[in-house]
């Protein structure tokens, strides 16, 4: 694992906390199971989207440790999910192109296809940064 590894950056953690209470920011850092509660529950009734507001940094350190720095970048990557996963760009973006053409032709697998990106996306990225560094 690399020192100074910044694959998520605070900014971005800090715009999606802006619509937190839907988990947007919490999915962003690798943390689905918080992320899908936080949808249904609206952050925890707000009060855990209040809180995530100081817990932000934190977040954003245990994405860095966790997830593989390397040529997919996982800003690009979300924001093609979030506003374009439909039709597939995001993966097309990593190199997915039979996939990524499934999720146009059937607007992410009706669906679908775009809450289980929701949950994987980082470990898909990061598994992508590592093949690539070893190729």
């Amino acid at each position: 694992m690399q020192e100074n590894n910044n694959t998520h950056m605070l900014l971005v953690g800090y715009v999606l906390w802006i619509i937190g209470f839907l988990g947007a920011h919490r999915f962003y850092f690798g943390r689905p199971v918080s992320g899908t509660l936080y949808f249904f529950t609206l952050g925890l009734l707000g009060i855990g989207w209040l809180i995530d507001l100081f817990l932000m940094p934190s977040l954003e350190r245990s994405a860095d440790r966790r997830y593989q720095q390397g040529e997919l970048n996982y800003t690009v990557a979300w924001l093609l999910l979030s506003f374009l996963g439909i039709f597939g760009l995001h993966r097309m973006y990593q190199g997915k192109w039979g996939t990524g053409l499934l999720y146009l032709v059937t607007l992410g697998l009706f669906g679908i296809g775009i809450i289980y990106d929701f949950w994987t996306l980082n470990e898909q990225l990061s598994a992508g940064n590592s093949e690539r560094r070893y190729r």
